[in-house]
């Protein structure tokens, strides 16, 4: 009894090996083997990318190549691509030696997750019933990044103390419950959701949040001096920043409505990102005893803005209730990272390394709850009888604004749902705490010389530095 009791736990509790030498590799080529094996079978052109454009220009009356979806969707892609792999990416540099991981691990799971993506919104959005393919497209692009982009919010929550190959089991599962949770809030409840709030943040955020909480280490303060930032990753980490601040109306438009829905959506987006500003500069200052500002609640909580205008973007909520919204999502994001990231560590044993719960997952809320009101209070005087069909209504013309409100608070209550039953299930059923997947044990978390070769000069881990009068051990998010 006592050996079997002991082999369990050597299983369970064992020394962990990081040495991803075959399982990282065979990983990478089985699954990109088995992307080109399912692209082969399912994934054709959409046909304004196909060679028979110009039958298809005939078919359909049209008169120019510039109605091409290419040209009016290319410019929006560019920016939403651009904060997947550079914003995110950048954003994720700020522990000073995990910098290499941050941005390379980010790298990896967006690539891999962009073309599962592509194959699960294809098969659940887009599946041609006559030959059963899926056509791909520019807007087909665009909503796989917007799928990785909720696991990239999940990452946040994992930084640093998790292994490439949980990474990728965490992307593939995230995917594929992300497919799933959008196709029915969009297409089977027909909430509005243009730039995500519901099906992007919250969801990633509490999927990560759930899985942060089931690998929980209770001896993570044994890697504490690798936990803090230093002054120059901290000033990479505010670039990511701000190339996600400045491309998020288009994060929130790329799949807008043609013409004022979209047009709407940037407008709206801008006024509240500018309001989270202001308002987290100020609400920093206040959290401080000598006032002084922390570059966290800066490289954050000043994004939680665009996070939670996604929902009503293209509704008319009026430039002032943009602003409104942008000034409650900066006091909430930064009171969390104040108050509520170190209770939730404390008391609820989620460590959130980024502070997902802040940026993402809390603004997300407020985005559907935002949502919800305004389609509850949208009226034809606003609209037009034309404009709400087009804007809220999905077309049905026997829903009222109360129905499409209750369908919003849906969509809110199953992206939650989503992400925390699913979050669970894939921490269980993957058993990710399993010492095979080769995460770094407690006292080397947050460190780049478990899995990527260094610099000479970098191979020796220096003090925690200290400036400003702020925490080394701080945290920061995406």
């Amino acid at each position: 009894m006592g050996n079997c009791q002991d082999s369990c736990k050597n299983f369970w509790c064992g020394p962990k090996n990081t040495n991803v030498r075959i399982s990282l590799p065979a990983i990478c080529f089985i699954w990109q083997i088995a992307m080109i094996a399912l692209f082969a079978i399912f994934v054709r052109y959409d046909p304004e990318a196909d060679a028979h454009w110009t039958e298809y220009m005939h078919q359909n009356n049209i008169t120019s190549n510039i109605e091409n979806d290419f040209y009016y969707r290319y410019p929006s892609f560019q920016d939403v691509h651009v904060m997947i792999f550079m914003g995110f990416g950048l954003l994720f540099t700020f522990l000073k030696r995990y910098s290499f991981g941050g941005v390379g691990f980010n790298f990896l799971i967006s690539a891999f997750g962009l073309q599962w993506a592509l194959l699960m919104q294809g098969w659940f959005h887009s599946l041609d019933s006559t030959d059963w393919t899926i056509k791909i497209g520019m807007k087909s692009l665009i909503n796989a990044d917007f799928c990785v982009a909720g696991c990239l919010i999940a990452f946040g929550a994992c930084l640093g103390k998790v292994s490439p190959i949980q990474l990728m089991v965490m992307t593939l599962c995230g995917v594929s419950l992300f497919a799933v949770e959008e196709y029915v809030i969009l297409n089977l409840i027909h909430a509005k959701d243009t730039g995500g709030s519901m099906v992007i943040h919250t969801f990633g955020g509490y999927y990560g949040l759930t899985i942060s909480w089931i690998l929980y280490r209770p001896n993570l303060h044994q890697s504490k001096r690798l936990r803090g930032s230093s002054y120059h990753s901290d000033v990479f980490a505010m670039i990511g920043t701000l190339f996600l601040w400045v491309h998020w109306p288009s994060f929130n438009s790329a799949i807008g409505n043609h013409g004022d829905g979209q047009h709407r959506a940037v407008i709206n987006t801008y006024l509240s990102l500018a309001a989270s500003v202001l308002t987290t500069f100020a609400v920093s200052s206040l959290s401080a005893k000598r006032g002084k500002l922390s570059m966290v609640h800066i490289q954050n909580a000043t994004l939680a803005g665009g996070v939670a205008m996604g929902t009503a973007a293209e509704i008319m909520v009026s430039p002032y209730s943009a602003l409104v919204v942008g000034v409650c999502s900066g006091i909430i994001s930064t009171f969390g990272f104040v108050v509520l990231t170190p209770f939730m560590e404390k008391h609820m044993k989620i460590q959130d390394t980024c502070g997902i719960h802040n940026l993402h997952a809390m603004p997300g809320v407020l985005g559907g709850a935002v949502g919800a009101v305004t389609a509850a209070f949208a009226s034809t005087s606003v609209y037009g009888q034309e404009g709400l069909m087009h804007a809220i209504m999905h077309g049905f013309v026997d829903r009222t604004m109360g129905m499409q409100a209750a369908h919003q608070a849906a969509g809110l209550c199953i992206a939650i749902i989503s992400g925390i039953g699913g979050g669970a299930v894939v921490g269980v059923c993957c058993i990710l705490r399993l010492p095979c997947w080769g995460d770094p044990e407690d006292e080397n978390c947050f460190d780049d010389e478990v899995y990527w070769e260094l610099p000479e000069d970098e191979e020796s881990v220096p003090p925690v530095n200290q400036y400003n009068g702020q925490k080394a051990d701080k945290q920061t998010d995406v």
